[in-house]
């Protein structure tokens, strides 16, 4: 072994040494501390190597490396320890480092009067190069994010207002599905409106749809493949839901003079609002012999087939309370519409909060949701939902930070009109950063709404387990352990 590697095998060996030394106990770190005090104030540790390779010089076939290591440290360290006459147990040294209480509030907000820069406290600086101050005042959090945000992580934000729209006389949509947002794989999107009496045109699609009224009324048309039919009217707060394949309508009333808007769910990512199946592009390509004789009619009674589809055109509104044509298979047994609005939300310290599924609107079997408003300064607790997908619509100003493990995290301002998506399992919370009630939807690609809170989690754990993993303060573990044993949902403000 040649000389030059000698410190080096030595340098090895002592942080293996101290690495391995076992922790020791107060009342073996007293003894110890007696032992030392007779003892030498410095050990020396031998290493000996021999060498048997051939090559090696005989004067190196055996070399002795001598170390002193220092006791001072570990006797210190066992003289510091309580004593183990003491009731409590001693707390593990720690062994990473603790949390940072630097400030990661929001920086400015979308209406501030500022010039944003990429800059928290030290660190970052200015932007000197051509910027789009407008995004960058509505995302203050991807500028300037928390130093807490780590990692990498997909895009969760969509505004509605960058995805393309599709003009129609008599009104409009536009969608959200992967194609803006791939991380939302599971659960797609449209916002579409109709001027009074604008009919969406008959038709069906792979999925079911699931609809939330943001304004106005619309009436709704239905048939199931059993030859039961519906007619519903729904109003702003209230939904609908068509199972997959069954072929319906939409069609603004004239009970607001602006018509309806509203939000449409779709559980399939890749979902395209340009791809359904409408009643005029079917028949615009069958041949009219064809349509003919399944109709038993001349051809001629097929003469004003438009020869593309309509999708959305302009009608006169709907007669109030009307009814469908008598089916001799009878009604659609569940209702396809849910009068959500007419639902009391439950009251939280900071908020609202209500659930719809399947329990309560029995057509809707495979998207739920929650409606929740948000009042300044408090926020939607910090919570995950098990195995369902969560797709939000946002009616206010909001911030989430959604921790995806392995130390990722990611933090998204969201305003009105903004799309939001938070995969299953990963934890998240929602801030009203704004000055005024925020209101938004989470929706779930599945016939229940669950979700597991945090501080419930901790609050029906076993204190002494909680207190090994946090240290927290007595009196915050026992206001955690009294005032959290049932959900909080919606926190207010300290």
């Amino acid at each position: 072994m040649t000389p030059h590697l000698l410190p080096l095998i030595a340098s090895l060996f002592l942080s293996g040494f101290a690495v391995a030394a076992p922790a020791v106990s107060a009342s073996a770190g007293a003894s110890a501390a007696a032992s030392a005090a007779s003892a030498s104030a410095a050990q020396t540790v031998a290493v000996s190597a021999s060498s048997a390779s051939a090559a090696a010089s005989p004067a190196s076939s055996a070399v002795s490396v001598s170390v002193a290591v220092s006791t001072d440290a570990a006797s210190a360290a066992a003289r510091a320890r309580p004593s183990s006459s003491g009731s409590a147990p001693a707390l593990p040294q720690e062994t990473v480092p603790l949390a940072s209480d630097d400030p990661n509030g929001i920086l400015w907000l979308p209406d501030s009067d500022i010039i944003p820069t990429g800059q928290r406290g030290q660190l970052g600086g200015t932007v000197i190069g051509p910027q789009n101050v407008p995004i960058d005042l509505q995302n203050a959090d991807l500028l300037a994010p928390p130093t807490t945000d780590h990692g990498e992580f997909m895009n969760a934000k969509w505004p509605f207002s960058l995805s393309h729209n599709r003009l129609q006389t008599g009104g409009w949509a536009r969608e959200q599905n992967v194609n803006a947002m791939p991380i939302a794989n599971s659960i797609a999107g449209v916002n579409m409106r109709l001027e009074p009496g604008a009919i969406r045109e008959l038709h069906w699609h792979k999925t079911s749809e699931w609809t939330f009224i943001v304004k106005g009324q619309v009436q709704i048309t239905a048939v199931n493949a059993d030859g039961q039919n519906f007619i519903g009217v729904v109003n702003p707060g209230d939904l609908w839901f068509f199972p997959a394949g069954m072929p319906h309508s939409l069609q603004a009333t004239d009970a607001s003079p602006d018509g309806a808007e509203f939000i449409l769910v779709f559980p399939d990512g890749a979902f395209s609002e340009d791809s359904t199946f409408l009643l005029t592009d079917w028949l615009a390509h069958v041949p009219k012999e064809v349509i003919a004789k399944n109709f038993q009619a001349s051809i001629a009674a097929f003469d004003h087939l438009v020869d593309e589809q309509l999708y959305i055109f302009p009608s006169t509104p709907p007669p109030h309370n009307e009814q469908p044509p008598t089916s001799p298979q009878g009604k659609i047994p569940d209702p396809w519409t849910f009068a959500w609005s007419q639902v009391k939300p439950t009251q939280f310290s900071g908020g609202t909060f209500k659930a719809v599924d399947s329990t309560t609107f029995k057509a809707s079997t495979e998207i739920s949701a929650a409606e929740v408003t948000v009042e300044p300064g408090a926020m939607r607790e910090l919570h995950w939902h098990p195995t369902q997908d969560e797709w939000s619509y946002f009616i206010g100003q909001g911030r989430v930070t959604i921790h995806a493990g392995t130390s990722a995290a990611r933090t998204f301002d969201y305003e009105a009109g903004d799309v939001g998506f938070v995969p299953a399992s990963l934890g998240h919370y929602v801030e009203n950063t704004g000055n005024t009630t925020l209101h938004f939807l989470e929706i779930f690609n599945s016939d229940r709404v669950q979700d597991v809170s945090l501080s419930q989690w901790l609050a029906l754990t076993p204190p002494e387990l909680v207190q090994k993993h946090l240290d927290l303060p007595q009196d915050v573990l026992d206001k955690l352990t009294k005032n959290f044993k049932t959900k909080a949902v919606v926190i207010g403000p300290q």
